[in-house]
């Protein structure tokens, strides 16, 4: 089920979409996930995103709780890329590099929405040289149900040869309080790409074996969060981007407390695992206030700052190619 909740003005709505157990609520600005109730292990239905209480504090608050990113989420280094023999500028809004599309990306944008059956579908079109990028992108996002999993595909064309790379930057937290350093990780993947001091890939693949970034088993999130690893000290926690290895679920969350549990699955070829390190205090909504590791995002996506990286998966759209990528939200509760 699904329908229009409210106007919040001549522009942007609030949807609210419902199966047999997740409540979901999205609104056209940015694309953004403002709510996801999951009932626990006790039948208490619970919020396990993070948020805010008003669509002014979306366009306001700089953290992207729960939107859309693009044209190219993470870090472009330097903000600036070349393509076909010409250099394009981005802004730097995460000096020295551009983030997650600019200071004016999707996460900032009015899509057009409209309901189709069960789904929603969200349109943009970004002309050419916004934000720097080359192209005009037709840009469509449809959330729906696949049975009583939450899916979200993502379909993008250019009319020249741009640089695209998609996310959803929802802030998890499957306890819906506290902090998630108890909360459970296992990921599909034997290497990661680690990052220098700004956060930026330097280029090497490194194994997940004998590093803090091994959660090809459960692990807690908290347990090496802390070490005096260089792919953790820098970020005083996670903020790096794995290489799955294509398996189903690419993720699993669990949380011992609430018994929810969230897959993770994705056509992508990385995901950048962020445990909101340093965070707040930030207002969040219900009154709650959000702090250090309030939350993971799980952000599948190609590898960050791809661009510069040739050998790597290539985030480069053609000209008359089509962008088509899925990630699938399944909801359980162990017992």
């Amino acid at each position: 089920m699904i329908r229009e909740l409210k106007k919040v003005d001549d522009h942007i709505s609030l949807f609210e979409m419902k199966s047999n157990a997740l409540e979901v609520l999205v609104t056209n600005f940015g694309g953004t996930i403002i709510r996801l109730l999951m009932p626990d292990k006790n039948g208490q239905k619970g919020d396990v995103v993070l948020g805010y209480d008003s669509i002014a504090e979306y366009q306001t608050k700089d953290a992207y709780l729960g939107a859309l990113v693009g044209r190219t989420a993470n870090r472009t280094c330097k903000g600036t890329f070349s393509l076909n023999g010409k250099t394009y500028t981005l802004p730097l809004n995460d000096v020295p590099n551009s983030l997650h599309g600019g200071v004016h990306g999707f996460s900032q944008k009015v899509f057009d929405a409209k309901i189709q059956g069960d789904s929603l579908v969200l349109t943009y079109l970004s002309p050419d040289g916004e934000e720097g990028y080359p192209g005009t992108l037709t840009l469509s996002v449809r959330f729906c149900w696949k049975g009583d999993s939450f899916c979200i595909h993502y379909h993008a064309e250019t009319d020249q040869d741009t640089i695209l790379n998609l996310t959803n930057h929802s802030y998890f937290n499957l306890n819906g309080k506290g902090d998630v350093q108890k909360q459970l990780l296992k990921i599909h993947a034997d290497l990661f790409t680690p990052n220098d001091d700004v956060c930026l890939p330097t280029g090497e693949i490194r194994p997940v074996a004998g590093t803090a970034m091994d959660f090809r088993r459960f692990k807690a999130i908290g347990q090496d969060a802390d070490n005096d690893e260089d792919c953790v000290r820098a970020s005083r926690g996670y903020d790096a981007n794995f290489i799955l290895d294509g398996s189903i679920p690419a993720v699993t969350a669990r949380s011992p407390e609430s018994g929810i549990v969230m897959q993770v699955t994705t056509d992508q070829p990385g995901v950048q695992l962020y445990t909101a390190n340093g965070m707040g205090p930030v207002s969040g909504k219900n009154g709650q206030v959000y702090g250090h590791r309030a939350a993971f995002c799980l952000e599948t996506q190609h590898y960050p700052d791809c661009i510069h990286h040739p050998d790597w998966p290539s985030c480069i759209l053609r000209a008359g190619e089509a962008f088509d990528s899925t990630t699938v939200y399944a909801f359980s509760v162990d017992e």
